[in-house]
């Protein structure tokens, strides 16, 4: 990345964030020169706009700056920041610091325990202002010559260094989770070991994740790190400790593992699964109670004693407050929520008793009909509706309305046939570019249950994709909108529309909107779940399966759910297959 502040920012990386890398430097520049309360500020105002994403520049649409304010850690300084980034893809301000401080602060700091007296060191005793002039340093042996650090501390920066290039890109959950549960079980199974726990991100059930942290405690560390280091998928040994190690899988991600005594481990749980944000704003409000909280325990301020709390719930109820469930621990309002006790009961795993959203060989799904009930019924599900894809798909033979009666037929013989299951009848009906849909709503009548998504013209304006998806929520057949707004994790973004107005109109209407847990879907985010309970709009929770096997994905799909404070109430498809079929008919007959 160049450091001529005259160049805006890094092209790969998305608008927020350019604006959370801004507020990361000008956290670290502010604590290099013992700016006091501005860092702590600035880091969770960057914390906001990492889990706020593309919702912060909705809101500074609606209401500017003084919108802005009402998120956590966004002062009036620092909403002027962001409003003037906004307007103008660029701050001044920042552009002046570059000036005065030319470092890639964003990238040296990504290194574990480089922090930002030592990123000042480096650049006022060795003009290290980038990676590739800190590997020329350490090629050289230079940067043990600054004075208070030594050989040790180069190298452990060395190390640390190559652990930040190895690194590798973030992972779908689905794709990790299956290698953390084996560790999991491997260590579980070593002697000495009486509590293993999986950690971090996947504990919070994220999308998608950088690396795995376990947590352990044990009478015997050294066994379990000896087990640990020579776990069968293995390729290197990054670190091997008393209490910590870290290795690289095959696969290509990191695992670390920490160990623990029995007594700390409720505080050791809580500090690893919370995110930062999280964890800051915790442990503020310790303070504010006359507690000291960090991974290492939970003290008192007065008799500076550890108090033992051996779950991460007594230390919750200890400050007076419910136990946030792991999902929601991002550092949002969850905090206020747990300390005045309204955290909703969210939707438990194995709540879902049907999918709404599967796919067959009619189109371009992979087997039959009843191969996919078959599937359905070894995972618990008690029903499914059949949505293959309409006739604008040509390319995947769509179904025109003649081939749609024909799978009605099929269906209702089914129905007959099979035994404690049924069978809706549905469809995925595609939009198009002016909001109309692609099958009769006279064919449309005679279906159980109507999805419809957008396939095409994903680049239409804002105006024109908002307009064009109201339009279709208008049809009074429609019952669900459809993995809402058609991201691919890694391949395709999300395409531009305003979800305040959809998710009205959704309520208008009456319309479900989907939770997609197909997982480079992942659609709705956490987000807008959130967004859709608050305003009544009823959701479902679908894998979008076109494989006997994708049946699989409906925890993911429940744990956006969690991820957007949702309960059991908010979700049609929790229903049992009669009440949704008697919710369906009611509202099919209700003018709205």
């Amino acid at each position: 990345m160049s450091d001529n502040p005259s160049i805006r920012y890094h092209v790969s990386m998305t608008k927020i964030q350019q604006l959370q890398k801004i507020l990361i430097e000008f956290s670290y520049y502010d604590e290099m020169y013992g700016i006091a309360f501005k860092p702590r500020a600035y880091k969770l105002a960057a914390e906001s706009v990492s889990v706020l994403n593309g919702e912060i520049e909705n809101t500074w649409r609606k209401g500017g700056i003084k919108a802005l304010k009402k998120f956590p850690g966004i002062g009036q300084s620092i909403a002027e920041k962001i409003d003037e980034f906004f307007r103008t893809g660029k701050i001044k301000e920042y552009q002046t610091m570059k000036k005065k401080f030319p470092v890639d602060i964003w990238s040296l700091s990504r290194i574990e325990r480089l922090g930002p007296k030592h990123i000042h060191d480096l650049y006022e005793y060795l003009n290290v202002r980038n990676l590739s002039d800190l590997k020329k340093a350490l090629k050289t042996h230079k940067v043990q010559t600054i004075p208070r650090w030594g050989a040790k501390s180069e190298k452990r920066l060395a190390r640390n260094l190559g652990l930040t290039e190895r690194a590798s890109d973030r992972r779908l959950l689905s794709e990790i989770l299956p290698y953390a549960h084996n560790i999991l079980t491997a260590l579980s199974q070593v002697k000495g070991v009486k509590h293993c726990t999986i950690a971090g991100s996947i504990r919070r059930r994220r999308d998608t994740i950088g690396d795995i942290d376990l947590l352990a405690t044990s009478s015997d560390p050294d066994r379990v790190m000896d087990a640990f280091t020579s776990l069968p998928l293995v390729e290197t040994i990054h670190e091997r400790g008393k209490t910590r190690s870290s290795i690289r899988l095959r696969i290509g991600i990191d695992v670390d593992l920490r160990v623990v005594h029995d007594e700390v481990y409720g505080a050791a749980l809580q500090y690893f699964t919370g995110n930062a944000r999280h964890n800051i704003l915790l442990r503020e409000y310790a303070l504010s109670k006359g507690y000291t909280l960090n991974e290492y325990g939970l003290f008192q301020h007065k008799k500076n004693s550890l108090i033992v709390c051996k779950t991460e719930e007594e230390i919750y109820t200890r400050l007076g407050m419910d136990t946030p469930p792991p999902e929601i621990r991002i550092g949002d309002d969850e905090i206020d929520a747990a300390r005045e006790h309204r955290i909703p009961r969210l939707i438990p795993y194995g709540s879902v008793k049907g999918d709404m959203h599967v796919h067959t060989e009619w189109t371009d799904g992979t087997v039959s009909i009843k191969k996919m009930i078959t599937a359905a019924k070894k995972v618990g599900l008690s029903y499914v509706a059949i949505t293959d894809h309409t006739k604008s798909l040509a390319y995947i033979h769509g179904l025109n309305e003649k081939r749609i009666l024909e799978q009605i037929a099929e269906i209702k013989k089914l129905n007959k046939e099979i035994k404690k299951f049924t069978i809706f009848s549905g469809t995925e009906c595609d939009i198009l570019k002016d909001g109309t849909l692609d099958i009769s709503d006279k064919v449309l009548a005679k279906l159980d249950w109507v999805g419809i998504s957008i396939h095409s013209y994903f680049t239409l304006s804002r105006k024109e994709q908002t307009k064009r998806i109201v339009a279709a929520l208008s049809n009074p057949n429609v019952d669900c909108l459809f993995h809402p707004t058609c991201r691919l994790i890694g391949k395709r973004k999300a395409i531009d529309y305003d979800i305040d107005e959809i998710i009205t109109t959704a309520k208008k209407h009456r319309v479900a909107l989907e939770i997609d847990a197909y997982p480079n879907r992942s659609d709705l985010r956490d987000i807008h779940v959130r967004a859709a309970v608050q305003a009544g709009v009823k959701l479902t929770i679908d894998t979008d399966a076109h494989t006997p096997e994708d049946f699989r994905f409906i925890s993911l799909g429940e744990a956006i759910a969690r991820r957007g404070w949702a309960t059991k109430t908010n979700i049609l498809n929790t229903k049992k297959s009669a009440e949704l079929r008697a919710y369906l008919q009611k509202k099919r007959s209700t003018k709205h």
